[in-house]
């Protein structure tokens, strides 16, 4: 079902759309599936290659002719490393998979790869994917070219050396943003994923009737704030009406909420309390096993009492809804109150995870 679920994606990859060539994709795809898990921690001894994302750039990088790659190598210190969106866009920074073979495709979707988890792999192409089922359903009433090819790669320094160097990979509803001291990762953020539609509610061909991409990010919100009695709820609702979308969207550095906003974790029931250490993880998980373990650490130093989560909005499937989860190292926004291509309410997804000590690795201002 997977693989169907790609076929779109995997054809597109290599110049042809779906009614051809789907076999020799579907094997490169099987080809970048199987190099190696990037789950696995990195440290100072040998490694599969497979599993070290300077090799992959390198190869990336050298996969490209003089042209592509004066789009995809930039300047570590250049101003588009901190310049972010997850919106539809005529341009961005890198070099798209439009304007790659399907060998260069692969070796960039391998980059990818072993920059993160294996779930956070597969969310990631998932969402190139939906770009075809949102350009089937808008139809003739789309306001900009829905194409899981628009995605972009850019490398910035020289990847393995002593220097910092970094990669974002971009397009609609997806902004994945690194900076490497070698193959160690030292920032991750911002990480954002969306979908649309959040959840596919009729059957269409590759995109079977209740397939969702981000599933864990929404149901166990509700089942936290739904779990909520109702003194918890007072504190954990904000007031007024959901936001039209994330506050931080789009900017270099998160904002600063006061962290007594919303209902801390302290005030929580132990089951709650592991709800809640489950939401976190479905933000982490998508990432680096490396990077999920820092990220836990910095949160167990800092304190896991100290998290507060608020929420604004309904509380079912289908009602328009935000939450953010706040502690003192780190930013969760969450939002779903825009309507599906078709018209289904509260069916179209954002999420990011933010650095509060500074997203790109560079200090908070």
């Amino acid at each position: 079902m997977y693989r169907r679920r790609f076929s779109f994606l995997l054809s597109a990859l290599a110049g042809n759309m779906l009614a051809s060539g789907q076999s020799a994709i579907a094997d490169d795809k099987a080809n970048v599936q199987s190099s190696g898990d990037s789950g696995q921690p990195n440290s100072a001894t040998a490694i599969d290659p497979s599993l070290q994302p300077s090799v992959q750039a390198e190869t990336f990088l050298c996969s490209l002719s003089q042209g592509q790659r004066s789009q995809a190598a930039l300047a570590f210190d250049t101003e588009d490393r901190t310049a972010w969106h997850f919106i539809p866009k005529a341009l961005r920074k890198g070099l798209p998979l439009l304007d790659m073979d399907q060998g260069q495709a692969s070796t960039a979707l391998r980059l990818l790869k072993a920059c993160i988890s294996s779930e956070g792999f597969t969310a990631a192409t998932q969402i190139m994917e939906l770009e075809s089922l949102i350009g089937r359903l808008e139809g003739d009433k789309a306001w900009t070219d829905r194409n899981p090819k628009k995605y972009y790669f850019s490398v910035f320094g020289v990847p393995g050396t002593d220097q910092r160097w970094g990669l974002s990979v971009e397009g609609h509803h997806l902004s994945l943003n690194f900076v490497f001291q070698g193959d160690a990762i030292i920032d991750s953020t911002p990480q954002f994923f969306g979908a649309n539609p959040a959840r596919v509610q009729t059957d269409y061909d590759g995109f079977p009737k209740d397939f969702e991409v981000l599933p864990a990010e929404q149901q166990l919100a509700l089942s936290l704030v739904q779990g909520l009695n109702d003194k918890q709820l007072l504190k954990a609702l904000l007031p007024g009406d959901p936001p039209p979308d994330i506050h931080t969207a789009g900017s270099p550095q998160p904002t600063i909420e006061p962290l007594t906003t919303g209902i801390s974790a302290k005030d929580m029931s132990q089951p709650q309390q592991e709800v809640l250490r489950r939401l976190l993880d479905a933000y982490n998980a998508k990432m680096h096993s490396s990077v999920a373990k820092q990220r836990w650490d910095l949160i167990d130093q800092a304190g896991f009492d100290q998290i507060h989560f608020a929420w604004s909005g309904g509380l079912n499937v289908g009602q328009k809804h935000y939450y953010r989860i706040q502690g003192p190292t780190f930013l969760v926004e969450f939002i779903n109150v825009q309507t599906d291509p078709v018209g289904n309410p509260a069916n179209h997804i954002h999420c990011v995870w933010r650095d509060m000590t500074g997203d790109f690795d560079l200090p908070f201002k």
